[in-house]
């Protein structure tokens, strides 16, 4: 495994960028990836989440944070320059996508050396007790793949839920309401106080089992620089593709399953889906945009659903889901 230095950008509309140039652009025969990277206060979109639904746009707007897309799913986040982001970038074998416990143990057993008692917990979250302090999500292309998480080492906690709307449904089954009080920083746990480049030292150190001067490198070229903003402008700064036109609809349908929230609107006009968007914080392989292709058009009636999406993998768009809780969804009963 090759560590990438991203030479101390805190820009996400960058760091977005270098990542995806390595999942697409750099050789994966027999090398893998790390990437560090710290963001500037932003708002980090799930690539299947409607941005407007997600974001407190007047905080966004008087704090100046950037609000950008990424590629994978999953929830909303908030960053700033307390919060150590990670990505695993590697071969996806077929076996890793969905399995983030292969890519959160690392830095579990890092955690553990510095004296906090992190575990995995739910679908993607890394917890001390009742506290989340990492969330991590994935995504997959042409049998490449990445993992990528939050490390909250020292952010300002408070700005993550002026920042963010809470999505009542993702709190339905927990005691506990209030986004403020399921986080916490890792810091808090330490019995020794680090700074954040200590930290992320120590993490290094723990990964590659040498001091951090003499971790293997892949270091970028001006070529690759070159590419890298060039991705950047062309998705990652692109109001269509971090905010996107949100759908005029007259039936909403939003559900939490095991997978994560999937959240239907459709335009249903003389019982016909004239549209549909597909929302959610679930992990996928395929687009779910494919999904809503096939039932565009079709009549409003469960034989007509089922029928469109006879022989799709639904596994493949939301992760372990069956036809049944699908269909059940698009003619839930308000």
């Amino acid at each position: 495994m090759l560590f990438i230095d991203n030479q101390g950008i805190h820009d996400p509309r960058i760091n977005l960028a270098i990542e995806e140039f390595v999942l697409r652009h750099l050789p994966m025969d027999g090398d893998s990836y790390l990437l560090f990277y710290i963001n500037e206060p932003s708002i980090i979109i799930g690539k299947h989440q409607n941005t407007v639904e997600e974001i407190n746009a007047e905080y966004v707007k008087a704090n100046d944070l950037h609000v950008v897309r990424r590629l994978s799913g999953g929830g909303a986040v908030y960053h700033d320059l307390g919060n150590l982001n990670f990505s695993f970038l590697t071969q996806d074998d077929g076996q890793s996508f969905h399995n983030f416990r292969k890519f959160t143990e690392p830095m579990v057993e890092a955690l553990h050396d510095m004296g906090v008692e992190a575990q995995l917990s739910g679908r993607n979250d890394l917890q001390v007790g009742e506290q989340k302090i990492s969330g991590n999500a994935q995504f997959s292309t042409r049998g490449r793949m990445f993992s990528h998480g939050t490390l909250m080492f020292d952010s300002e906690l408070d700005n993550v839920h002026s920042a963010l709307k809470a999505n009542p449904e993702k709190f339905k089954s927990k005691s506990t309401k209030s986004v403020r009080s399921r986080v916490a920083n890792i810091s808090e746990f330490m019995n020794e106080k680090l700074t954040m480049q200590q930290f992320r030292d120590s993490i290094l150190r723990h990964i590659f089992n040498v001091e951090p001067n003499e971790v293997p490198e892949y270091k970028l070229t001006e070529e690759d620089w070159k590419k890298i903003h060039e991705i950047s402008e062309e998705r990652y700064r692109n109001w269509d593709w971090n905010y996107g036109q949100s759908p005029a609809y007259n039936v909403k349908h939003a559900k939490k399953f095991p997978v994560g929230i999937i959240d239907l609107r459709m335009d249903v006009n003389n019982g016909h889906i004239e549209d549909i968007t597909i929302f959610g914080d679930f992990f996928g392989v395929g687009d779910a945009s494919e999904v809503a292709a096939l039932l565009r058009g079709k009549r409003y009636e469960e034989s007509d659903v089922r029928a469109a999406l006879e022989g799709v993998d639904l596994k493949h768009y939301f992760g372990s889901i069956e036809m049944d809780d699908f269909v059940g969804l698009v003619f839930l009963q308000d």
